[in-house]
């Protein structure tokens, strides 16, 4: 039997300082290469989008590999075994790895993880995935909550954002989410059971969270920065812990953006400010992923998915992600 045919989206441009277009991207088609020992073909089946893969095509983050103009677009999923040559995969088997914006994939069997195939694998591309740990170990270990916090979240009705949110009402918080527009504010208040929630489009940033927290936020966890972070900072309470886990906002400028106005509102409030990346923890993700599987075995825990379909919509649902479309994990399937 002849290989199968493969259809890939290729980087084509650089959309530094800009939004992601799609003609930063180009659809080629070839057939997959036989394998060598050790590789497998998988057959992509989910793909999900993360900011971050922008900054990665301009090559602005120091802990991913360099991109090039012709390389297949990166990108995390799942999908099937249909052939290998690694004893230690079968075909048939659920599979999640970089598997790239492609029908099929040629792997090395290291860089695969074998997945259960249940209610819960498509949780791997989510609450069980990258985003879950991000937003666990941000939270917990970075944010230290206590029962009676005030917690403020950007980017609340996104992927990270929205557990963080739960995760904190989980800890007898009082939260408030931040996001854009009423309907996602709306999502906050009736599908995540926020306290409260504030639209950065349409109210003052600060005197909102004043009124929310007057005597200021315990735990501010950022997915965008820019005049978030300063409003937040302004308005922390002493003692404070920032957790930095994205900064959305910078994606669209060409320089770094000027940091926080207020980051000496640090030392009056004796509060502490600290990035994250989850690989940091990779020892204690099972631990982790056993948390969160508990949370939703006893309905103390939502996941909310934006599902676009079909291949040729693959630079579509990224480009969604910067024009605040999506509600939840944003993921397509192939």
């Amino acid at each position: 039997m002849p290989n199968p045919e493969n259809k890939q989206w290729l980087i084509d441009g650089n959309p530094a300082g800009r939004k992601v277009a799609k003609s930063d991207f180009k659809k080629v088609s070839a057939p997959v290469p036989d394998l060598t020992d050790g590789q497998v073909m998988v057959e992509v089946r989910y793909l999900e989008f993360t900011p971050s893969l922008k900054g990665q095509m301009e090559n602005r983050l120091a802990y991913a590999a360099k991109t090039e103009k012709g390389q297949v677009m990166r990108g995390r999923g799942i999908g099937r075994v249909i052939e290998s040559r690694s004893s230690n995969f079968k075909t048939g088997m659920t599979v999640h790895g970089y598997l790239g914006w492609q029908t099929h994939s040629v792997m090395e069997s290291q860089d695969l993880t074998i997945l259960p195939d249940d209610d819960l694998t498509r949780l791997h591309l989510g609450p069980l995935g990258s985003t879950g740990m991000a937003a666990y170990f941000g939270f917990f270990d970075a944010g230290k909550p206590k029962s009676g916090d005030h917690v403020l979240i950007s980017g609340a009705a996104g992927a990270v954002g929205s557990m963080v949110g739960q995760m904190a009402k989980i800890s007898g918080c009082k939260v408030v989410g931040v996001a854009g527009g009423a309907r996602k504010c709306k999502h906050l208040i009736e599908g995540l059971e926020l306290h409260g929630a504030i639209d950065y489009k349409s109210e003052d940033l600060k005197a909102a969270m004043k009124q929310h927290a007057p005597k200021g936020f315990d735990v501010v966890f950022d997915n965008v920065g820019g005049p978030f972070l300063d409003a937040a900072l302004a308005n922390m309470a002493v003692g404070a812990r920032v957790v930095i886990c994205g900064a959305i906002s910078r994606y669209e400028t060409d320089n770094p953006p000027p940091g926080p106005k207020n980051y000496f509102q640090l030392v009056h409030k004796r509060a502490n400010m600290r990035g994250i990346l989850s690989p940091d923890y990779k020892e204690q993700f099972p631990e982790a992923r056993a948390q969160i599987k508990s949370w939703i075995a006893e309905d103390k825990f939502r996941y909310f998915e934006d599902i676009q379909e079909g291949f040729d919509n693959i630079p579509s649902t990224f480009m969604r992600l910067f024009s605040g479309k999506n509600l939840g994990k944003q993921l397509l399937r192939i």
